[in-house]
């Protein structure tokens, strides 16, 4: 185990690191889930109290795990049993599964921004225009073939990329993928604006009414600004254990969710002067993306070219978080079971991709529901709802309460690099973090 330690593979460059973390924070929720959020709950508003949560809670959380990544240099689970033992490494153990589930459906949906970037060139625009666009969505998401050949192609970008390495593969992959992500959003950004009408969705967006605050808002934010920086699952901690000891980690943490912020934030600008200057409700929930969108591209001169971008930058969101939920997994087995990376990824990869078949087969009405639920949305309900929550209180907890001198070490680099915020984030973890997240855990558990 010792020399599996010391050959461990590490980041090549700070740079390298920062875009493979802010790559694995930055996903579908923030430009599929976060414009639709803000939307549903008073536009400027929900942006301001969602910017405040992420810079004290979802930072203060994000610096906990990389923390404890970097300190035992070893997956979730081995970072637990390393630095405490005990009954903590079932938090990391609730991260390797949380990671599992969640890749499962997660790639089916990243199918679909596949899908729909060829469909932008292949009569997606014109069904669109003619006001079919749902239909066309409930009849590829109905269509076996489809879905779970588009969920494959997904899953094996993402285990290809994962097999390749940490430096020649995650770090090398993120360091294009996200520059050109941000490239993508700065066009989409400049067509959407310069439309006529755009004016209206950018008041909408950019212009606090805090009269339509209220309890749910501030949940709503809560919620979106935890699970969009992918937080309580593992894979920041793994992430950090490929960390050199001499990153500063404050900063790291400040930076990663600056740069998932931007990326929600930029989003809303392509969104919502587009659909308010096609007269489109901005509220209108995960439809939004499949069904509405293809609506006000089918509308604008070269519609097809804005469409294929827009679901390229879907799928550029997507595997960049793929790809360190598979890692979560792939560095237990490399570290705990003494596998190698390529027989890890492969084998997981595969495993993760038969469970997905259910969810991508089950909007179709081809499985039997769960409880109610379809199994794509009861799995997300268990990992977003249970899972991920239950993860981010005992990280916090841990740090704040049970480990808190070795954290404080680790922050500081042995006392080398003096840390300004030291209580104020010390008691985030033990008090403020775990109540908020507490609150969403116990909001979000309405079967």
């Amino acid at each position: 185990m010792s020399n599996g330690i010391e050959q461990r593979e590490q980041w090549g460059s700070r740079i390298g690191f920062i875009l493979a973390a802010a790559g694995s924070a930055v996903g579908l929720g923030n430009i599929w889930k976060f414009p639709y959020m803000v939307g549903a709950n008073g536009g400027g508003a929900f942006v301001v109290i969602y910017l405040a949560i992420v810079f004290t809670i979802g930072v203060s959380v994000m610096l906990a795990e990389f923390a404890i990544g970097r300190n035992a240099g070893l997956n979730a689970v081995g970072s637990f049993k390393k630095i405490k033992g005990g009954a903590w490494p079932l938090v990391g153990w609730m991260g390797v599964i949380a990671g599992f589930i969640i890749l499962s459906f997660y790639g089916v949906v990243a199918g679909w921004t596949l899908a729909y970037m060829v469909k932008s060139f292949t009569g997606l625009i014109a069904i669109a225009a003619e006001g079919k666009a749902g239909d066309a969505f409930g009849a590829f998401v109905s269509n076996p073939t489809q879905v779970i050949l588009w969920q494959a192609i997904f899953m094996f970008m993402t285990i290809w990329i994962v097999y390749k390495g940490i430096g020649s593969g995650i770090e090398q992959y993120c360091k294009w993928m996200m520059p050109g992500l941000f490239v993508i959003l700065v066009i989409l950004i400049f067509r959407s604006v310069t439309l006529e009408g755009a004016a209206k969705g950018l008041e909408f967006y950019l212009k606090p009414d805090f009269s339509k605050v209220h309890g749910g808002v501030f949940l709503a934010a809560l919620g979106q600004g935890f699970f969009s920086l992918s937080l309580g699952m593992g894979c920041m901690i793994t992430y950090g254990s490929y960390l050199s000891k001499k990153e500063v980690l404050p900063s790291s943490a400040v930076t990663v969710s600056f740069l998932d912020t931007a990326v929600a934030f930029l989003a809303g600008l392509v969104i919502f002067p587009a659909v308010f200057a096609f007269g489109v409700e901005p509220g209108a929930g995960p439809g939004l993306t499949f069904i509405t969108l293809p609506s006000v591209f089918a509308k604008m001169p070269g519609g097809m070219i804005w469409s294929a971008l827009f679901f390229f930058l879907l799928f550029l969101a997507a595997i960049t978080s793929a790809i360190s939920l598979l890692e979560v997994c792939v560095a237990y087995f490399k570290d705990e079971l003494g596998w190698s990376r390529s027989k890890a990824a492969w084998l997981l990869g595969l495993v993760i991709f038969l469970l997905g078949v259910p969810s991508a087969l089950s909007l179709g009405g081809h499985i039997p529901q769960v409880a109610g639920k379809d199994f794509l949305d009861a799995m997300d309900f268990l990992s977003s709802n249970i899972l991920l929550p239950l993860g981010g209180i005992f990280i916090s907890l841990f740090v704040g309460w049970v480990w808190l001198d070795g954290a404080e070490k680790e922050v500081t680099n042995n006392g080398t690099i003096p840390f300004g915020l030291m209580t104020a984030w010390v008691w985030i973890c033990r008090v403020v973090a775990p109540v908020a997240i507490g609150y969403i855990f116990f909001s979000g558990l309405k079967w």
